[in-house]
């Protein structure tokens, strides 16, 4: 670890591996929302958000998870599903008076095509002006699903593969993926703007009753203090007189 006395502590996101702080200045000097686009294994999210000094304000915000409240039976991790996400979320800006941002990735490599892209094209398409050049978005095929499912049809045929072992009873979910993508996005575009408007509120636990705290019991007192215990006197010190000794035997002598 470097040591000496110009040395400085990075921050705890920096150690952390979680925020590049040379990004985010430059992000935040265009003084526009960031689009933020992040991903997992099994979810999307994206989120417009406003720099402010108190801390970061989110505008408007989707998640992958939601989709399955307007239809949508596929995974949320896929890439159809993070279009959707992203048209989602555009909607709900726009409704709060959002018209323009920036994309931030974060730490995601950008490649060409992938699900960030994927999220950054609903956006767009939901009619938010995001500065980016469109050779790096995904073609329509792969938008609407169909790489998918010419992929499930091409290893459904190969046997002892591990590719869509888990699919099971969703193999309809996976074949109609490109209905799904146009059925979810119309459902999406009925939605009333004062549904878009409104934030989610996170519901507060259900209260259960507190039960009464236990009293500690008395500390019992007893009727006769026993007798307090007398301290001992110290024993005096030998006094040795000076000049005595050795010395003054043989002074005497």
């Amino acid at each position: 670890m470097a040591q000496g006395p110009t040395y400085r502590v990075k921050f705890r996101r920096r150690r952390e591996g979680k925020t590049n702080y040379y990004r985010r200045k430059s992000l935040l000097q265009s003084r526009r929302p960031r689009l933020v686009v992040r991903k997992s294994n099994t979810n999307t999210f994206v989120q417009i958000i406003n720099a402010n000094v108190v801390g970061d304000m989110t505008v408007a915000s989707a998640l992958a998870s939601e989709l399955s409240e307007h239809g949508w039976k596929a995974s949320a991790a896929n890439l159809p599903a993070a279009y959707l996400t992203g048209f989602l979320a555009g909607l709900r800006a726009k409704s709060r008076g959002v018209n323009e941002a920036i994309l931030d990735v974060g730490l995601n490599p950008p490649i060409k095509g992938s699900r960030i892209y994927a999220a950054l094209k609903g956006v767009v398409d939901a009619g938010l002006n995001v500065p980016h050049s469109p050779e790096i978005l995904p073609d329509e095929d792969r938008i609407s699903g169909k790489h998918i499912v010419s992929s499930y049809e091409h290893y459904s045929t190969i046997d002892g593969t591990l590719m869509f072992t888990k699919v099971g009873k969703t193999k309809t979910a996976v074949t109609t993926i490109p209905k799904q993508v146009d059925t979810v996005k119309k459902a999406l575009l009925e939605i009333p703007s004062a549904t878009l408007k409104k934030k989610k509120t996170r519901k507060a636990p259900a209260k259960t009753a507190a039960k009464p705290a236990a009293k500690k019991p008395k500390k019992e007192v007893p009727e006769v203090k026993p007798p307090r215990a007398v301290p001992r006197k110290p024993k005096p010190k030998k006094l040795i007189a000076r000049g005595k000794g050795k010395k003054g035997k043989r002074a005497k002598k």
